[in-house]
């Protein structure tokens, strides 16, 4: 590689990772309705770039829900660095459904509403909660973040969710 173009992809390398992650932010995107507003039951489906240069080519998924009349979604997700610090990989958390990842927005990948989908609630919390890999992470091939959604989405296959080819590791099996 010339010297030129070796100084041109290091400078645009460094200035990707100049990013924080401690200080990005993980407020809510407004995607999401207000669930002290809405009464209905909300099954959603979010994907964010990941964090750093690896963002460029992958996302990461995670599932956010409430059952009808509930004034708070639960997210269903797993994050690898947990296991650094004694917790469980499987996150599952009264939280802002549509919070930024790290300071990149999310994008909602599909979303079910209504009196039917309290017990598609049910079978995704039965799903997350039987995920086969609560102590094993691997960013590539998997079971990672993106493994997790795509176990609960052939569980509960009434998601209808079809996972872009950026959910890295959604179609890990052993």
């Amino acid at each position: 590689m010339r010297p030129l173009a070796l100084g041109f992809l290091i400078l645009f390398i460094s200035g990707c990772a100049a990013k924080d992650w401690r200080t990005a932010s993980r407020e809510p995107a407004g995607i999401a309705p207000d669930p002290k507003v809405t009464r209905e039951a909300v099954l959603q489906v979010y994907g964010a770039p990941t964090w750093g240069w690896r963002g460029w080519f992958a996302i990461h998924t995670w599932v956010a829900a409430k059952h009808t009349g509930e004034s708070n979604y639960t997210v269903y997700e797993v994050i690898g660095w947990r296991l650094y610090s004694g917790l469980s990989l499987v996150r599952i958390e009264k939280d802002a459904p549509d919070r930024y990842w790290f300071g990149e927005k999310p994008r909602l990948l599909v979303e079910h509403r209504g009196a039917d989908v309290d017990d598609m609630i049910d079978a995704v919390d039965k799903a997350a909660r039987s995920y086969p890999w609560p102590e094993t992470y691997k960013a590539f091939p998997g079971p990672n973040s993106n493994t997790f959604t795509a176990c609960i989405a052939r569980q509960v296959p009434q998601l209808k969710l079809s996972l872009p080819f950026s959910a890295i590791g959604s179609g890990y099996r052993p």
